[in-house]
């Protein structure tokens, strides 16, 4: 046993069923035991628990039910604080004093066809490996983690997976011991459990969570999931069978009786009016070929034999009598194709008169057991099948058989005393989407012919009804299988808490040593309207009043996001320890919503420091299908300052002493190196401009005044700091870059796309840095990247920003350093030359080049007076009438807002701001930053 090892069995020590078991220093007869008297609690506490934000729709018995105390409670848990003070009892002392990382930069690739990931269908989840990496860099065995936006637990997984050698094997570590060793990084972690705090709001990603976490043991699961399915099948497996059809006639055995076969699925089709002849068409009749499994875009109507397409015609309604007796008006759907099983053989017919009279039967047969009867909501993902469809409840969701055979899988799951009862609810649950009309008619797959839309409840016109055993008999050998792979590594170090994120302010202040993060992002996936089926199911719902998304129905626009997102980050603030660091996986192509993640991580206290990107090599269908959704999500890497430093800034405050106290900081937590193979990289965090924007940002989210020009800042970076390829360092880094340095033949620039004034100045730099060279080498390939400059943007001239930014050789003094290196690398002729060469000048004339920062300083004044010019020209026009600017220079508006930020003129910036676009104020983060912390001045 480890020594993380035997800590963790002074929380929960238990090695079979009926041995005693120790549980936050008490001690019961056997885990069940422990179960039950914390259960106990739970209720106790449950008035108390109520009143707490985000606690879910449901009686409390139902959620008791669900729990397994103290370590998963489907509402607040808590005794969250307790296994904190435990947790941390048994850390090293050693290990928590000398804590120092720079941030993780390499670009992680991990799949999303791992058997862990494919468990459950839920709409999202980060793999587990790519979250490994992150913990192992950041954490010790034995740390405390949090992830509050947790989802399906996947955080969890994590943690347990860095102390299973085989997994870390798989990942390319090289694992000795106790020690893991990354040789591409050339990098030395500890192999080890963490402690993880997962939290959701949707109790169905608590619950998932709970059972990835927490697993059972494969032998006894697959036996029970076995049993269950055969108990199943003796009540419902009537209604799933069907008549063997060959060449049109019925097939009988030796005996003379009719063969039947196991139906897998039935195909229903949605049934339409033809525009031209007003006659009834199924859909699949006329427009799906069943040898090709396409369907056609345009086709004939077999009564008139028009030309028609699926978005030109109506669907045809009809009133039927729902499984309540009810009389509801649905779209027509009809069966018209069944897929069956004679043994190990496989058929589709066309249904006939057998299968009509059967799903007649199926029909007038009552429900015995208890299902979902609640009205459907308003949501986003709702409107088409209510719209579109006529469903009203949660039940028209699904046939009068798959319903039947879902309320009595739930209803023998929900009797069991077994304890691998949540996991056969875990593993049993996946037949709620599976079973339900979302299922779509996917032929050309036929191992996934009942494939769903991810992130939506969108129903097809061409659906499938299964049976129970077609949608899991796989799933239950292959989680079989998965439980007999991990089963032994999986410890009690995670706790599952069901509630809003907001709430989690009751964590104990500085006790969170790493917090890993996927929170959802603007309109991205509607949470709440897309665990409906489950949580109906589950009998606890969402609590939507903190549901954290951009949504019309709800009334949350970008602002309310904005506004949820940091009081979250408010609290991963609080409770995350001072130096230490929180990564922020990222997905959204809209730049709104990015810059509203990163001002409220800014505006908690938070300091970015790395953004890197995150292949999960598997596109979600609207990343697949949209041109503008982003392929690779991104990784924000931040840090919580210092408490010396935060005061010493507050003390420093009107002083230049303070941008240096945060640039020394900032610098300290930067990567030293970036590159592999020969090749190194910009650091765009060690360049004076984004060290600038940085400090600026700081000082504004925290109410401070900023305390230096850019003109000054640039002189002083360049006094105080070492400087290498346009990067500053601290001079205990400065030897270690030098020395990586040296072994490197290339250097590689940043990829810009260039879309305003900064990138168009930082493009040219990048040139220049390559190749000082004149205007007209330059002025070709610098119209074609200007091509996508953003519409409001009022982009100077090039000979402007080379005048602005830059300097020209004119023949007056020496050649320049820069100049002279470039043209001795590449000219031979020109090697050995002095500065004062003629011949050196003559070649060097007209140059343009990057200037030295004591230079660059005055060009920075110079900018720094026309850019604030420019802005006093757009409050006299803006004083000439009331319309909104339509077209500026962006830098202008920042320069104008940070004057006014220094001089208090809060009232301006929110006059010039409400007279910009609010797009263009939504997606510029650095004018999203002066605008909002105005506007709260402006109103207090």
């Amino acid at each position: 046993m480890t020594k993380n090892s035997e800590q963790l069995s002074l929380i929960n020590k238990s090695e079979a069923d009926n041995t005693p078991v120790v549980c936050l220093g008490i001690t019961f007869e056997n885990d069940e035991a422990r179960r039950e008297y914390f259960r106990e609690e739970l209720r106790k506490k449950l008035p108390e628990l109520r009143q707490i934000e985000g606690f879910p729709v449901g009686e409390d018995e139902d959620i008791i039910a669900i729990s397994d105390p103290p370590y998963y409670t489907a509402c607040p848990n808590p005794w969250v604080n307790e296994f904190i003070e435990e947790w941390e009892k048994h850390k090293s002392v050693i290990e928590t004093n000398n804590y120092f990382r720079e941030p993780f930069v390499a670009d992680v690739s991990e799949g999303k066809t791992d058997p862990i990931y494919l468990a459950h269908s839920y709409h999202t989840k980060v793999p587990h490996k790519a979250i490994m990496r992150y913990l192992l860099h950041y954490t010790q065995p034995g740390d405390i983690i949090l992830d509050g936006f947790s989802g399906t637990g996947m955080t969890g997984v994590a943690s347990s997976l860095c102390n299973d050698t085989k997994t870390l094997e798989s990942m390319g570590f090289e694992v000795n011991g106790n020690i893991v060793k990354d040789p591409i990084n050339n990098e030395q972690y500890s192999r080890g459990h963490r402690n993880t705090i997962l939290n959701d709001l949707s109790p169905i990603a608590a619950f998932v969570s709970q059972n990835y976490v927490n697993p059972s043991h494969a032998e006894s699961f697959s036996k029970e999931a076995i049993q269950l399915m055969e108990k199943v099948k003796a009540e419902c497996g009537w209604m799933f069978k069907t008549q063997h059809i060959n060449d049109g006639e019925i097939q009988y055995d030796s005996n003379g009786e009719v063969i039947f076969g196991d139906v897998n699925y039935t195909v229903y089709s949605d049934v339409f009016e033809c525009s031209s002849c007003m006659n009834e068409i199924i859909f699949t009749e006329v427009a799906f070929n069943l040898e090709t499994g396409s369907v056609l875009k345009e086709f004939n109507c077999n009564h008139c034999g028009a030309k028609l397409t699926k978005n030109g015609l109506s669907r045809v309604k009809e009133t039927i009598i729902d499984a309540e007796g009810e009389k509801v008006v649905l779209s027509k759907q009809i069966p018209y194709l069944i897929n069956y099983n004679i043994g190990k053989n496989n058929y589709t017919k066309k249904i006939d008169s057998y299968d009509i009279s059967l799903l007649k039967r199926i029909e007038e047969t009552e429900i015995p057991y208890w299902y979902p009867k609640e009205h459907l909501p308003d949501g986003v993902n709702i409107n088409q099948p209510k719209i579109s469809h006529g469903l009203t409840k949660v039940h028209h969701f699904y046939s009068k058989r798959a319903l039947l055979t879902l309320a009595k899988t739930f209803d023998l799951l929900h009797k069991m005393q077994s304890k691998n009862r949540h996991y056969l609810h875990f593993a049993f649950e996946q037949a709620i989407l599976g079973m339900s009309k979302i299922a779509r008619y996917v032929p050309t797959h036929y191992s996934q012919v009942n494939q769903y839309l991810s992130g939506t409840l969108y129903i097809g016109s061409q659906i499938v009804d299964v049976s129970l055993e077609y949608i899991l008999n796989n799933k239950i050998k292959r989680l079989t299988k998965l439980l007999g792979s991990f089963e032994s590594n999986f410890e009690r170090t995670n706790l599952v808490s069901t509630q809003a994120i907001q709430s989690l302010k009751t964590i104990m202040p500085n006790s969170i040593d790493y917090i890993f993060t996927d929170p959802p992002f603007g309109a991205n996936l509607m949470y709440s309207d897309l665990n409906l089926l489950w949580e109906s199911w589950l009998k606890v719902k969402t609590n939507i009043d903190k549901e954290t998304i951009v949504n019309p129905v709800q009334e949350k626009d970008i602002d309310n996001y904005k506004t949820l997102m940091q009081e979250a980050f408010e609290v991963y603030y609080k409770v995350l320890k001072p130096n230490r660091w929180i990564t922020v996986e990222f997905s959204n192509s809209k730049a709104s919503v990015w810059n509203a993640i990163q001002e409220s991580m800014q505006k908690s206290g938070f300091v970015i420091a790395n953004v890197a990107a995150l292949d999960k090599k598997q596109g979600s269908f609207k990343a697949v299908t949209s041109t503008t959704a982003v392929k690779q999500d991104l990784v924000i890497s931040a840090y919580k300052p210092s408490e010396e430093n935060i005061q010493k800034m507050r003390e420093q405050t009107n002083t230049q002493e303070s941008a240096w106290t945060f640039v020394n900081q900032h610098l300290e937590k930067l990567p030293v190196f970036l590159g592999t193979k020969g090749e190194a990289s910009m650091i765009a965090e060690r360049m004076p401009r984004i060290l600038f924007d940085r400090m600026i940002a700081y000082h504004v989210q925290n109410g401070l005044p900023v305390p230096i020009s850019s003109a000054e800042f640039q002189e002083g970076v360049a006094q105080r700091f070492p400087m290498r390829d346009g990067m500053a360092f601290l001079e205990s880094q400065v030897a270690e870059y030098d020395k990586k340095r040296i072994l490197v033949k290339e250097f590689t620039q940043m990829n810009l796309f260039v879309s305003d004034e900064t990138s168009a100045i930082e493009w040219i730099r990048q040139q220049l840095m390559k190749k000082p060279q004149t205007r007209q080498d330059l002025h070709p390939q610098f119209m074609k990247e200007i091509q996508h400059i953003a519409k409001h943007e009022k982009l100077p001239e090039l000979d402007d920003l080379l005048t602005q930014n830059f300097l020209r050789y004119e023949g007056d003094e020496s050649v320049p350093d820069q100049i002279v290196s470039y043209l001795h690398r590449n000219y031979k002729d020109l090697r050995g030359l002095t500065k004062d060469d003629e011949k050196l000048k003559e070649k060097a004339m007209n140059r343009w080049y990057v200037p030295d920062p004591n230079k660059q300083a005055d060009l920075e004044k110079l900018r720094e007076k026309t850019l604030l010019r420019e802005f006093e020209s757009y409050l006299e026009e803006l004083g000439t009438h009331k319309k909104k600017l339509k077209q500026f220079r962006t830098e202008a508006i920042r320069a104008g807002f940070k004057k006014a930020w220094g001089e208090k003129d809060y009232q301006k910036i929110v006059y010039v701001g409400d007279r910009l676009p609010e797009s263009v104020i939504q997606e510029d983060d650095k004018l999203l930053m002066y605008y909002d912390n105005a506007q709260v001045r402006v109103e207090m």
